[in-house]
This record gives structure tokens, sequence and C-alpha cells, in this order.
């Protein structure tokens, strides 16, 4: 399978610039997005939004957040108190 450039998202200082249309590539900016954040942890909204901020430009973490969980990146309890990432196989 040929990797996916993720470059063209992101800025000179990483932050993701734009969300991708179509899967193929919007998957692996998410996959960037989610290697923010430490796994075995679990973190507030209030957490996970400051650091889905720290990590784009365009002011949208609501969508950002949405499509870590929709994609199977991040978990949350059902009352969105606690977030904590997926270990996706590979993962140690």
């Amino acid at each position: 399978m040929k990797k996916i450039n993720i470059l063209v998202f992101l800025d000179d200082a990483g932050k993701i610039v734009q969300i991708p249309a179509p899967n193929r590539t919007k998957i692996p900016v998410l996959a960037y997005l989610a290697s923010k954040f430490e796994a075995d942890r679990i973190y507030s909204e209030k957490e996970v939004n400051a650091i889905i901020d720290a990590w784009h430009t365009f002011g949208d973490y609501f969508i950002l957040r949405r499509l870590l969980i929709d994609y199977k990146f991040l978990e949350r309890t059902p009352d969105g108190a606690k977030y904590w990432i997926i270990k996706k196989e590979g993962d140690i």
C-alpha cells in the first residue's frame, strides 16, 4: 500500500491547515492528530479540545474531535467526561 504524504495538509509548524475530503488522505491526517495523545491515559473533554486546538489552524476542534471518534482513533464515555486513544493493531 502506498504511503500518503500528509505534508500538504500541514503548515510549517506541523499544524493541520485543512481536513482532506477523501478517506485515503483524511485517515492519515487523523492518525497524525491522534499521535499527539498519550496511550494509556484518560483525558477530559477540555484536555482533548486543548490538544486538538494546539494542532490545527482553522478553529474547529469540534469537527476534529468528532472525526477522531467516528474513525475510531478516540473513544469516550457516554457522558463525554472521559476520552482515551483506541489502540490499533500493531500498537505497543
